[in-house]
């Protein structure tokens, strides 16, 4: 059975595909996917895969509980977005979960809503994720997670899961880098470097978090597909 695997574009996509490098075996296709609700829903829409009977979302995420810290490997068992809640498939996340076992924790995640028109918002404040984690009973939270679940709901042929690598944890702010994420779902480096040097250490913080991310995000990719 075939695996296509998303990732959002720049840095994710960049360290999975370094993972895929390491993998002597054929490697699955991996294509870089824009950030954010909306920017997803437009790029799933266009996309090829019929040839595709599993489809994996990998990337980085913050974390909303306590349990769970930078450099933390998560499997969605499902994910809500404003009181919705989509399901991943069962057997392909059990897969998952056996191929990686200890290394993987299975979690509740939620996609973060739209604010002021926008499709994406960062969630970066620590009272804000305790909410978030109170509310919801999400541990986890990201940008794509429920419009790619939405989506293939409608194709019940293709089976989908979600793995991911904590980046933020709970405890600490990280900068509000909403402003640098575009209507497209592409990052810009100005807005972006902007805000880091507005919140020093938040920035040090986020920076020396996705450091650590991306790099189990690699680890996780070349250990799930080599063990495949």
């Amino acid at each position: 059975m075939s695996t296509l695997i998303l990732v959002p574009q720049g840095a994710e996509y960049q360290a999975v595909c370094r993972g895929l490098g390491r993998v002597t075996s054929s490697s699955p296709q991996v294509l870089a996917m824009p950030m954010g609700i909306e920017p997803v829903r437009q790029y799933l829409q266009q996309l090829t895969h019929n040839e595709e009977n599993r489809i994996l979302m990998m990337g980085l995420c913050g974390s909303l509980s306590q349990n769970y810290q930078v450099g933390d490997i998560v499997l969605y068992q499902n994910c809500f977005y404003q009181g919705n809640l989509q399901e991943c498939h069962n057997s392909f996340t059990a897969d998952i979960h056996n191929q990686l076992g200890d290394h993987v924790s299975l979690v509740k995640g939620l996609t973060s809503d739209a604010c002021g028109g926008r499709s994406q918002r960062i969630i970066s404040t620590a009272k804000e994720k305790h909410h978030l984690h109170q509310q919801s009973g999400a541990e986890v939270v990201d940008m794509e997670g429920y419009p790619f679940l939405e989506f293939f709901q409608e194709l019940p042929k293709v089976q989908v899961a979600i793995l991911r690598v904590v980046s933020d944890d709970a405890h600490h702010d990280i900068p509000n880098i909403t402003s640098a994420i575009s209507a497209d779902g592409s990052l810009q480096p100005l807005p972006l470097a902007w805000e880091l040097i507005r919140q020093p250490l938040a920035g040090i913080r986020l920076i020396t978090g996705s450091l650590k991310g991306l790099k189990a995000l690699t680890a996780v990719t070349e250990l799930l597909f080599r063990a495949c």
